[in-house]
């Protein structure tokens, strides 16, 4: 957004500890703390002057002049500032992100015994509210520390936004501005996801109780300021929080949820009448069992506009998971396709390509990443297709240094780097590309002799720490390159490497060493993912599913530029229908089966033959992600990937191909979409000039009436 000369405020929590880093002890995942701030941070500055209160718990009084939200307990948020620049532009944004303190009266206000040590050790429970960040990936877990995090951030933005808007002058008489009706012409606020979700609430309770506006026109000053971002399809990873938790934490607010969600059912009612099947559908309240809050019902009724992150996954959030919404507001409902930084991505990670594409093309591609398109006049001039090829090898000699330092194990840089780098998660599909190891492995043994691709398979990511299944996976991949590398028939034709504690340092190492970007979700799960066009940029070659943003860079490229595979979303939602059956993939398909039979028969863990037990009963009895209906059209599709990269040459222009296809997918064009489409502002490319040039040099420059 700096980038495009858009004023921006990026909000957050400033959290203690990040996600944990990852050891491998023993091929098993264990985890510990990231104290990330132990040696201090330089970028952030604290801004103690902006400190802001947040309510919490307490309850609520009615009376004539309205509702008030009484006997709270108060945690202040205190923001730490860090500068995130554009690039070239002499713009700079801020990202804002809040610490949780307790204000210095705590636990000692209250007619208190006067135990003053203990109440002072006890402002740890409001601190706590910032310590730590929750590592679950696709999961929700109903914890009140979590909805406290949720509401903290929200609360203390809010304040922050509202405080901002009455102190601005911009189009207003007042010397502090009451009036609200420009606030969505002047704010715009992006929810990421649900997990701000309470924003919606809050900001009606600051205009109704607080403002005193009458409830029609805080609602829709509250709607046009609101837009939702939907991230995933995936049941378990909707936020549905218990009303008897929200009641408790925050009673104003759930009155409020119950106001608007009497208001929504009324317009349904009155436009299905008699379809009771329909409201409970479209209720923002679940019944049955314990009643919950979907947080997601409540972003969409409280936003102007609902956008998934990738075409298909658009269509599957219209047609599938919020299909009655769509019905009744289809304009609300947009796509805008996630995008990556080529600064970070492609300059900062890989200079030898970026400065080889420089030569070619120009330097202006890294801010209009479409201009690549140009590298398709290249895809058959033989020095480019060497000079690729050799940034691409000089990337995998760097990297397989970095192997054999970290790892002990002798890396063979010109066999083909097959790297599947992404947080563990069944519907990734890790275990399939497991049974795909297995599968070559048993093939070398079977005939050494034979000619065989050489690969170093690099498998990474960290499981969610009460993930078992995830943790499963993670020590079943080490258990097979255990094996695997210690076994002299194999020799260096197949490594295979977990990579300990994948992050985004490490991505900037391993993504410019890639060959092959492993991209194998089950189609319709995986909402766009990132990694697969940072690969793409990055001049690897995909092999993957119909799935998230696959879709369009096999559009963009050409199917044919692609190795894609397996079932589409219909295939698969045909096979839920007529009922997946793991056991007939077992049994008609040798090479599966001996590969399972492996894992089953302790063949991996001969220590503890049973330890995998519960992987292999999920393969055959529950897996919701299929890995067997895809392991055939899986390992017959690797096999034309080996096929290629026999050719060097075919290999490196298809390479460039997907190069010069990757401009769609810069963060540049995602925001902009976001500019145009939602929030109604218009990117600029207007250079400010530095401090130490005078500013009215370029004040005859500045169009009239330009404002954020």
């Amino acid at each position: 957004m700096a980038t495009l000369g858009l004023a921006a405020y990026g909000y957050g929590i400033r959290y203690e500890y990040g996600i944990f880093n990852q050891k491998i002890r023993d091929g098993w995942q264990v985890e510990e703390a990231d104290d990330w701030l132990r040696h201090g941070n330089p970028w952030e500055k604290a801004r103690p002057e902006y400190m802001l209160p947040v309510h919490f718990y307490g309850r609520v009084e009615h009376s004539a002049t309205g509702a008030k939200w009484v006997d709270t307990q108060v945690v202040l948020a205190l923001p730490y500032d860090t500068p995130v620049p554009g690039y070239m532009n002499n713009t700079v944004n801020t990202m804002r992100l809040w610490s949780a303190r307790a204000p210095n009266d705590f636990n000692l206000r209250d007619f208190n015994v006067g135990d003053y040590i203990q109440a002072v050790l006890d402002r740890n429970l409001a601190e706590n509210i910032s310590r730590v960040l929750y590592p679950n990936d696709n999961f929700f877990e109903g914890k009140e520390l979590r909805l406290k995090q949720e509401y903290f951030v929200v609360a203390a933005t809010l304040q922050d936004i509202i405080r901002r808007f009455k102190a601005s002058k911009f189009g207003s008489t007042d010397s502090v501005r009451t009036v609200f009706d420009s606030f969505p012409d002047q704010v715009a606020i992006q929810l990421n996801d649900t997990h701000p979700a309470m924003a919606i609430p809050e900001l009606m309770r600051i205009f109704v109780d607080i403002e005193k506006l009458p409830w029609n026109k805080a609602w829709d000053i509250t709607k046009r300021t609101f837009a939702y971002t939907n991230h995933t399809v995936l049941p378990e990873a909707l936020e549905r929080w218990p009303v008897d938790l929200v009641e408790k934490l925050l009673p104003r607010h759930l009155q409020i949820i119950y106001e608007i969600n009497q208001r929504h059912l009324d317009h349904i009612a009155s436009l299905f009448p008699n379809d009771v099947d329909r409201l409970r559908r479209m209720s923002l309240i679940e019944e049955g069992g314990t009643k919950r809050i979907n947080m997601a019902h409540l972003c969409i009724v409280g936003s102007h506009a609902v956008n998934g992150v990738a075409k298909i996954h658009s269509e599957i959030v219209k047609t599938q998971v919020f299909e009655d919404f769509a019905a009744l507001e289809p304009e609300k409902f947009q796509n805008k396709t996630n995008g990556i930084t080529p600064r970070r991505w492609l300059l900062l990670c890989n200079p030898g390509l970026a400065e080889l594409i420089a030569e070619k093309i120009g330097e202006d591609y890294v801010r209009d990443l479409s201009q690549l398109t140009k590298l398709h006049e290249f895809v058959d001039d033989d020095l480019f297709i060497r000079e690729v090829a050799k940034v691409k090898q000089e990337n995998k000699v760097k990297f397989a240094l970095y192997l054999e330092k970290e790892y002990k194990v002798k890396i063979n840089p010109s066999s083909m780097f097959d790297v599947h780098v992404k947080r563990i998660h069944e519907y990734k599909r890790q275990l399939m590309n497991c049974l795909h190891i297995i599968t070559m492995y048993n093939r070398i043994r079977r005939d050494p002799a034979k000619v065989f691709v050489p690969r170093t398979v690099i498998i990474g990511g960290k499981a969610a720490p009460g993930y078992h299944m995830a943790k499963m996976i993670i020590k079943l991949i080490n258990a097979v390159a255990h094996v695997v590398n210690n076994d002299p028939v194999v020799g260096s034709k197949l490594k295979v490497i977990f990579l300990e504690n994948y992050r985004v340092s490490l991505a900037e190492k391993v993504i410019p060493a890639t060959d092959l970007s492993e991209q194998i979700s089950t189609a319709g799960t995986e909402a766009s993912g990132t990694g697969n066009m940072k690969f793409m940029l990055n001049g690897a070659l995909t092999i993957g599913t119909m799935d998230g943003a696959n879709v369009e860079m096999a559009e963009e490229a050409g199917e044919e530029n692609l190795f894609i595979f397996g079932m589409r979303v219909e295939d698969v939602t045909e096979l839920d229908r007529e009922g997946y059956n793991a056991q007939k993939y077992y049994d008609q398909l040798p090479e599966l089966k001996k590969a399972v039979d492996q894992i089953k028969s302790g063949f991996f863990s001969p220590k503890d033959p049973d330890l995998f037990k519960d992987v292999v009963n999920m393969l055959f009895h529950h897996d919701r992600f299929k890995v067997f209906a895809d392991y055939e059209a899986y390992v017959k599709c690797q096999e034309k990937v080996s096929e290629l990269y026999l050719n060097s040459k075919a290999w490196t222009k298809m390479v460039i191909r997907n190069i010069a296809a990757a401009g769609k997918f810069s963060s540049d064009r995602t925001i902009k979409e976001y500019a145009r489409d939602i929030w109604h502002v218009e990117p600029s490319d207007l250079k400010i000039p530095p401090p130490n040039e005078p500013r009215d040099a370029v004040e005859d420059k500045t169009p009239n009436g330009t404002a954020a």
